[in-house]
Parts: C-alpha cells; structure tokens; sequence
C-alpha cells in the first residue's frame, strides 16, 4: 500500500484497539552525553563548530555518523518511504529522495510527545535513543570507559524522559555487558528507577583481550538477574561495528553513515549483526540457561529469521549433542519480532508465530511510518489479518510482553 508522508496537520488513522508501538524515538540534546560525564572523561564526547558547522567529536575525530547531531533540522518521518520500499525508479540517492523539516517540541520533550501521540491514537510506546549508538562502538578498547559513559547518558536519560512516564512511555535504558560486575550494578540502578525493559546492542562488546560475546557464561550472573526481574530484553539495530567488515573487502577506514548508502555494505552486512546475536543467545546456550528470558529485535526487520533458523536447524542436525534443547524450540519461546513496514507479514507469522509479532513505527525517523497506524490497514486490508489478531500485533503482544497493563484511557 501507499504510506502518507509527514505533514504538520495531518488528519492520523486511527485503530478501535489500543496500540502499543515498540519502536520510536527520541532525539538527544547536546548535553545528553556530558551532563553526567565524570570529569576524567571529560571532552571523550562533545559537540564542537567545524567549519560552522557543528559535528560530533569522538575521542579526538570528527563522526559523520549523524549528519546534524544537534537534530534541529532532520530528516521528515517517513520520508524515504520511497527508498525502502525498492521503488527508487529514477536511481536517485538517498539523500535526494528525503525531505528535511525543523525538529518539533515532541522530538524531545516527553509531554510534547503525550500531546502528538494523542492526535496520532497511540496508547503506549518504547521510546529508544537517535545518537547513542555512537558510544559503545567507538570504545570497544576500553570495557570501563564504555560503562562510564552509557551511565552518564542513561542519568541524562532518565532526568529528561524518565524510564516510565505515566504508564505510557516506557524509555529504554542502554546496559554494556562489558564488564558483567558493571552491568549488573547499572541493571540495579534502572531497575530502582522504574525500568520495564533495558536496551542492549546487537554486538559484542569490548573486552580487555578482544570483543566479546554477551552471552557467554561470564555474563551469567547478569542474565539471572534479568530472569529474576523479568523484564524483557530489546535488541534494536544500532551500529554495531559490522562496517569495518565491509570496509576490509573495500579497502576502506570509514564509519558507518545511516544516511549514506555503500552497495557491498547494503548486501552483505545488513542482517549480519541481529543474525548473529540471536545465533549467539542461542549457539552459546544463555537461552537455555536461563529459559525465562524474552527478547525482542527492534528495527531490525524480520527476512533474516529464515535464514537463522535455516542455519540452526543444519547445525544440530550435526551435533545434537552440543545442545541442551532444539534450537527452533529455544526462538519460538523466546525471540520476539518486530518487522519493517515493507516485510511481508505472512511469512514471519509462519516462522514465529502471531503471538511474538510486534507492531513498531520507527518514528520520527525518515525510514520509518509517519502515520504509524496505517499499518493496521495493511494487515486488515492487504494481508488479511482477522481484528482479533491485528489487536494483537497492534498492541496486546506487547502489553504482555512489557507485563504493563493498557493505560485507562484506552482500555475504555
């Protein structure tokens, strides 16, 4: 189908059910990473004019990792619609095809975004950081310094959205595995605060002899302790370092650039950083240790899980015994997914299930929805999903998934 594209007055489509999108955004402030930064780290991450124009400094570099990381003009929600949907026609580029727009109060403030998600009939939303995802990439050498400043954005976090506000934005804490002592202290500090769910990325994380996985038995302790809370994990796209392989065939040094698109890059670095988190959880048996652990995979679309399943399955048909249970029996209890708008819904409910289908928006982002319940329409009208299980995908999936309850208002 045809999805709208941003405008200031836009007349929202609404669904009967309440909706519980799973991915939106917020976009950081220029202090979001140094309000809290202790002063030994001091100036490891700043903001600064380069040629008047004003840049992200990473550890002494320029990142061009966001073009504006001031966000006061961005990229139009929606607006590239057209790229992701493989209909660019005329070859344009990317940066071509979006339209730009100043930011809006609701792009950082959390009553703003109560106030928008009202005009767009959103009852409840997981609120996931822009900009974070520079941090832990650039410090894969430094386990401590990767903890010290993902604390020092989630207190910013925290002081300026709140972990859940109003029982209707529940904002996602970033923890790193780097260290599992750090990682469980910083687990009990979000926990304290009201957290319903945390943010990890899908990568290794740094360790003092190489990266590492998360889920290897060191991290154990960590794992028990989000089973004992019971809160899900998310697993949103991010930058998870997968570039640097794509530069070794291209005989580049460059960083990733979300808005800038590298033809080798695109095929063949794309899925690998959630199909190999999810191969992890499940090949180094964190899932089966600890069977009470959920996670969910945001913004990473949904074609990659055939392939992932396609691999487990050979893997255990060679070695059974290297597994404490099948590994499609360990994703089906616990993987959870959230498709890209343009997927095809059919195949991921045959692979996982409707009940582990979640509805997400990627908003205000450009390859996002800008009228994010116009994917209901899709399902009603295109697919033909029944309104009992599009009030699944909308939002019960996720209600249960969180285990927070429908805010009042929508619940009547």
């Amino acid at each position: 189908m045809d999805f709208s594209r941003y405008s200031p007055d836009h007349d929202y489509t609404d669904f009967p059910g309440a909706v519980f999108d799973c991915d939106m955004h917020l976009y950081e402030t220029a202090e979001s990473f140094t309000r809290h930064l202790p002063k030994q780290y001091s100036g490891l991450l700043r903001l600064a004019e380069v040629d008047g124009r004003t840049k992200m400094i990473v550890r002494g570099r320029i990142s061009d990792y966001i073009p504006n990381p001031t966000f006061e003009v961005v990229a139009a929600p929606g607006s590239a619609i057209e790229f992701f949907s493989g209909k660019n026609t005329e070859g344009k580029d990317y940066r071509e095809m979006i339209t730009t727009m100043k930011a809006i109060p609701a792009f950082f403030d959390r009553d703003a975004r109560l106030d928008l998600m009202d005009q767009m009939h959103i009852s409840t939303i997981l609120n996931f950081p822009t900009l974070a995802s520079i941090v832990e990439v650039n410090f894969m050498d430094d386990p401590i310094g990767s903890q010290v400043l993902v604390h020092a954005f989630n207190q910013w976090l925290y002081e300026d959205w709140g972990f859940q506000y109003k029982d209707r934005i529940y904002t996602t804490p970033i923890i790193n595995l780097a260290t599992v002592e750090g990682a469980i202290e910083e687990l009990e500090w979000v926990l304290e605060r009201g957290a319903k769910t945390v943010l990890i990325r899908p990568a290794p994380v740094a360790g003092t002899q190489g990266s590492k996985s998360p889920f290897l038995p060191y991290a154990d302790p960590f794992w028990a302790r989000v089973q004992e809370a019971g809160i899900p994990v998310m697993f949103h796209a991010s930058d998870s370092g997968y570039t640097r392989h794509a530069n070794e065939w291209s005989g580049s040094d460059g960083e990733m650039r979300p808005f800038e698109f590298d033809v080798f890059a695109d095929m063949s670095t794309s899925d690998r950083a959630i199909m190999d988190t999810v191969m992890s959880a499940v090949g180094h048996g964190m899932l089966s240790r600890f069977p009470g652990i959920r996670i969910g995979s945001i913004e990473n679309g949904s074609k990659w899980l055939k392939r992932v399943i396609e691999r487990m399955d050979s893997t255990y048909g060679k070695m059974p015994h290297l597994f404490k249970e099948h590994p499609r029996d360990v994703v089906a209890r616990s993987l959870f997914v959230a498709p890209y708008w343009e997927d095809p819904l059919e195949p991921l409910l045959e692979l996982i299930g409707l009940e582990h289908v979640l509805f997400n928006s990627d908003w205000p982002h450009p390859e996002g929805l800008a009228d994010p319940n116009e994917y209901s329409r899709y399902m009603l009208d295109e697919v033909g999903v029944s309104r009992a299980d599009a009030d699944k995908i909308m939002g019960g999936n996720m209600y249960k998934l969180m285990g927070v309850d429908v805010p009042v208002a929508a619940a009547s």
